[in-house]
């Protein structure tokens, strides 16, 4: 059906007012393309995309479709299915998950719903104390306040696989673009929806606590902001348990808001959205600050200097914790037997040095934590979870334990806060430690690039990037000679196929390049390592200038 097509099929619907009247008021013919040229695409990471009238768009028609082809998958798959369901602070988030919520239980499948809004983490360990065969996370993660998602999990509390995607997709895509609504009141009465109760909660930061490494021996002062989503309870709740550790929360962000007024991109990797908890830790001389996305699954941090601020990017705290966690499990005799770390294809090779000098092996998965929570699973089903002891991605996504499987901000706050104050202690603040793991390993440095490619050509005109890498198999890139192209959509990696390049150079340097699976961008990794800082920055800005013109010519 072309898009005009499914255009008069929504004007002739029973849409609720406010989907009416935008359709009426938006006239421009690129627009309307841009929201009927496709239905929004559901893959391993679910669905995301801006909110909205049409196919293309987030609504709960969007929404409903594709639970009622989860709730034929689910139904396939087990006897007597359940979901969990939870929720962020997102415009539209709560009604999106009631929606779900009563077409699973019109369908048949049990369901279990958080009362109030909760993070993804949180979800993700309620399918698995549970015993759910899946579950449901409506949030579009750090994207801007115009859209919004739904995150599918599987029985293992990890997103879906790519075959369960497959098989989801094949169920949405024999589905009509509307049928009636359940009420979600009535499924409430009839008992096929309940409420997760406060033990699944109470469980959850008892399992978070059993990560704990060193409590706070020192008083430790941190200013936090959960840029007004789901995190502002929960990690509350954790650094209090852990003890010794003064909390100032950024007042503006404290509160759950969709909106997002103060950081239109709640992305703790972006500076914008930590300017005013670093205004905060300035004024009151905290220790370090740091921040979690609206569903508190990733945190960043940044610590107040003589200079000012100093933000730590996710490639450089991950391999702090790495060494923290290391470090302190071997001087508490805790690690286990033939640990296991593991990290994805684009995070900083400065990990595996840390590996060596602990004796962990690493593994290296493909971009997206599902892969980390998936080496996890697969431990977990030899009886052998406890040897896992970290997973991280430089997107400020890290996880020490086996409890949840995916990235965890919780978890990640608590032990932030226990190394700041164990080093604290040392007369040492977050800064210095990281200098000194660059004095012994390296000074790694990276960068990401992203490159937007909106509207119904944007997709194809990223593939065209990647094809012509494929096709002219250059010999060298930034003036430097390429020693190894790897293409993990043709070449036997040993992991799974992906869109995905990714060029070592004569200098250490590597560039891998990638589309986003949840935007139309294109995504380009640039790292480098030497000597010192300096040069390491010079051939990172080296390699981002040559990506420049690869994209842009």
């Amino acid at each position: 059906m072309m898009w005009k097509d499914k255009l008069r099929v929504w004007q002739t619907a029973d849409l609720p007012d406010e989907l009416v009247a935008e359709l009426c008021e938006c006239t421009d013919e690129t627009e309307l393309e841009d929201r009927f040229y496709r239905n929004l695409e559901f893959g391993t990471g679910g669905l995301r995309g801006l909110l909205g009238a049409g196919t293309n768009r987030m609504n709960i028609f969007t929404v409903a479709k594709a639970t009622r082809g989860l709730a034929s998958y689910l139904n396939a798959e087990f006897g007597s299915p359940s979901c969990a369901i939870a929720y962020d602070s997102r415009v539209k988030s709560e009604d999106f998950a009631k929606v779900a919520a009563a077409t699973l239980a019109q369908a048949g499948v049990k369901v279990y719903l958080y009362r109030e809004l909760m993070p993804t983490p949180m979800l993700s360990f309620a399918v698995r104390h549970l015993s759910c065969s899946g579950g449901i996370v409506i949030t579009a993660s750090h994207n801007p306040a115009q859209y919004n998602g739904y995150k599918v999990y599987g029985e293992d509390g990890c997103q879906i696989t790519l075959q369960a995607a497959q098989k989801i997709l094949a169920c949405i895509e024999k589905e009509n673009d509307f049928e009636l609504l359940p009420s979600f009141d009535a499924m409430c009465v009839n008992g096929n929806i309940s409420f997760i109760n406060d033990e699944t909660i109470s469980a959850y930061y008892s399992a978070v606590l059993t990560a704990s490494l060193h409590r706070p021996q020192v008083p430790l002062h941190v200013v936090y902001s959960p840029l007004n989503g789901t995190g502002n309870k929960p990690v509350q709740h954790i650094l209090k348990e852990i003890g010794n550790v003064q909390v100032t929360v950024v007042p503006e962000q404290q509160n759950p808001d969709g909106r997002f007024l103060t950081c239109p991109y709640p992305n703790p990797e972006i500076q914008e959205a930590m300017k005013l908890a670093a205004d905060l830790a300035m004024k009151t001389d905290a220790d370090f600050f740091l921040a979690t996305d609206p569903d508190c699954d990733r945190v960043g941090v940044g610590v107040p200097t003589a200079h000012g601020i100093r933000l730590i990017n996710g490639n450089d705290m991950g391999v702090m914790l790495f060494d923290f966690i290391c470090k302190l499990r071997k001087t508490t005799h805790t690690m286990p037997q033939k640990p296991i770390a593991v990290k994805t294809i684009v995070t900083t090779e400065m990990a595996a040095a840390v590996a060596a000098e602990y004796g962990v092996e690493l593994r290296n998965v493909l971009t997206g934590f599902k892969f980390i929570g998936e080496q996890i699973g697969l431990l977990d089903k030899t009886g052998e979870a406890e040897r896992f002891i970290f997973g991280f991605e430089e997107s400020y996504g890290y996880l020490s334990g086996s409890f949840v499987r995916d990235k965890d901000a919780i978890n990640a706050a608590m032990l932030i806060c226990e190394m700041g104050a164990y080093y604290k202690q040392q007369g040492k603040n977050l800064l210095e430690v990281l200098e000194d793991l660059y004095q012994k390993y390296g000074y790694y440095q990276s960068d990401l690039l992203t490159f937007t490619f909106n509207g119904p050509k944007g997709m194809s005109s990223m593939q065209k990037v990647l094809d012509g890498l494929r096709e002219n198999h250059p010999s060298s890139f930034a003036g430097k000679g390429i020693v190894t192209m790897v293409d993990y959509l043709h070449d036997n990696t040993g992991l799974p196929k992906s869109n995905v390049i990714a060029m070592s150079l004569e200098d250490g340097c590597q560039v891998v390049i990638r589309p986003s699976g949840t935007e139309p961008k294109l995504k380009l990794y640039t790292t480098a390592v030497a000597n010192s800082k300096e040069r390491a920055k010079e051939a990172i800005t080296v390699s981002n200038s040559a990506c420049k013109k690869m994209i842009n010519p």
